[in-house]
């Protein structure tokens, strides 16, 4: 089969092509994926820039290299580059770092040791998703001559560009504008939700986080850092166990949190049990919408607070790290919206630029990629090579997902697979851009397991927890892009050929 729509990127090329500020990067066979992980010298060579909140990018390698020199850091200390003041506070409370040093930088700068502590440092920034704009470090480096030119770029209008961000998403979620709160990182919004949760429920002896589902790896990971208390329910279709828990401590949990529909088994829970169990012992729902879209499903009766990564379908060109929090105008804890934006970072000027450019085709971009979606699935339920395709309408799912749709065409344009034939040689065979991330107008690939959770694979003990929660570890995420699809199907069948 001659297919010249997808052609092989090499490892290490940025996703999308010859893009800086790209947040996903090519990585074409598993053992690349798998030297990642491991984190091999040859692939450390080739993979350069990534997704930002776990590859520190070039940029701001650059960036804290020139501020070491300006300001005399001794080499005991590395320097990490912030969002802001009031990251650098969130930073340097969780571990001690007190720098007697001022930098005066219109971002947060501190210097920790090296070593162990960078690296924990590092890992708990991931988290928490403070992340500096690489568009903000070129700027800088650009002004005091370290790089030679900037990236070029379609921005929008500098007066008008948060006006036109905030307004399109207030208008999609039916919400004022007042609601909406920009983030630096999808992350980034979900941390200020959860500490606001907690500075709120606190006082009022909700001291339990429950998590609905096996949510975001870094979700877990805030909930780890900020709650004594959670509850982890990993199965959505098993609300008996959540009402049973409710029963005994309902008046103790602070917030439920949940994916609709979940990443990377893209299942969908019951939400109106859900929400009357919420009413019932008065729990706000936070729902991660990034998947839904505002645009496919319509979560207006049941989400209390809104989290949606603006990196993926908003952006649709995976080249802004941003996020958003949406306050329902109908939910009983909307009026404390300070508690929520307050720990929130203004996105750099040019990111919001960039992003207002994008989101304009946001709602065209989802309902062309749900269409994909339904016809991929169509094939992709009679192909002979696949074991198991998760996606929106399963069986199991359908009557809870088509209660949200907008349309009949309200498809998430994500789709999971198993196959029956070796995972390494067909996910090496395919040709499409294979990396991190999702929502792009490009097709996307993702060996999740592999690499999201790679230290689950790894272990004997992981591998019982893979099985516990049903993830399978040969799993194939596929989001759909706005391709022709006849080229889309027309390259999974080149695993016939195998």
């Amino acid at each position: 089969m001659n297919n010249k729509t997808f052609n092989h990127i090499p490892c290490g090329q940025t996703l999308p092509l010859n893009n800086i500020h790209a947040v996903s990067v090519s990585m074409p066979s598993l053992q690349d994926v798998i030297d990642y992980e491991e984190q091999t010298p040859e692939i450390l060579e080739k993979i350069t820039t990534a997704y930002p909140r776990f590859i520190i990018h070039p940029y701001l390698k650059l960036l804290a290299n020139y501020l070491k020199e300006k300001y005399e850091v001794c080499d005991n200390y590395e320097i990490i580059l912030l969002s802001s003041q009031k990251a650098v506070k969130a930073v340097s409370c969780r571990y001690f770092i007190h720098n007697k040093f001022e930098f005066d930088e219109p971002f947060g700068v501190i210097k920790v040791l090296k070593g162990r502590q960078y690296q924990k440092v590092l890992k708990f920034i991931q988290h928490l998703g403070y992340n500096l704009s690489s568009r903000l470090a070129q700027d800088y480096l650009y002004k005091v001559g370290r790089i030679p030119k900037l990236h070029d770029e379609e921005l929008e209008n500098e007066s008008k560009a948060k006006e036109i961000l905030i307004s399109t998403l207030a208008k999609a979620y039916k919400q004022p504008s007042q609601n909406v709160c920009l983030n630096p990182s999808g992350m980034n919004a979900m941390y200020c939700v959860l500490k606001g949760i907690k500075n709120i429920q606190a006082r009022n002896g909700r001291t339990v986080l429950v998590q609905l589902g096996w949510l975001y790896l870094d979700t877990m990971n805030i909930v780890n850092h900020y709650f004594e208390e959670s509850k982890i329910f990993y199965d959505v279709t098993k609300l008996d166990l959540l009402e049973e828990f409710l029963k005994k401590d309902g008046l103790k949990v602070s917030a439920i949190i949940t994916e609709i529909p979940t990443n990377p088994l893209v299942q969908t829970v019951d939400l109106e049990r859900l929400k009357n169990l919420c009413n019932t012992y008065n729990i706000p729902l936070v729902i991660d919408s990034t998947f839904a879209t505002p645009y496919n499903l319509d979560l207006n009766s049941y989400a209390d607070i809104y989290v949606e990564s603006l990196t993926k379908f908003a952006c649709g060109n995976a080249d802004v790290l941003m996020g958003a929090i949406i306050l329902n105008q109908n939910s009983k804890i909307s009026h404390i919206s300070y508690e929520f934006f307050k720990h929130a970072d203004e996105p750099y000027i040019k990111d919001i630029q960039r992003m207002a450019y994008q989101i304009k085709d946001y709602e065209k971009r989802v309902k062309k990629i749900s269409s994909n979606t339904k016809k991929l699935v169509n094939y992709l339920q009679k192909a002979s090579f696949i074991d198991e395709v998760f996606y929106c309408l399963s069986p199991d799912f359908r009557e809870n997902y088509e209660k949200l749709m907008i349309d009949e065409n309200s498809l998430c344009g994500i789709v999971s697979v198993t196959f029956k034939k070796d995972f390494r040689t067909v996910y090496d065979k395919l040709n499409f851009a294979k990396g991190p991330s999702l929502g792009t107008e490009f097709t996307l690939l993702m060996p999740y397991t592999y690499l999201a959770h790679y230290d689950l694979i790894v272990s004997q003990k992981g591998q019982k927890l893979l099985k516990q929660i049903g993830l399978p570890t040969n799993l194939l995420r596929i989001s759909v892009g706005t391709e022709n699809i006849e080229d889309i199907i027309n390259e999974f069948e080149k695993i016939n050929e195998i």
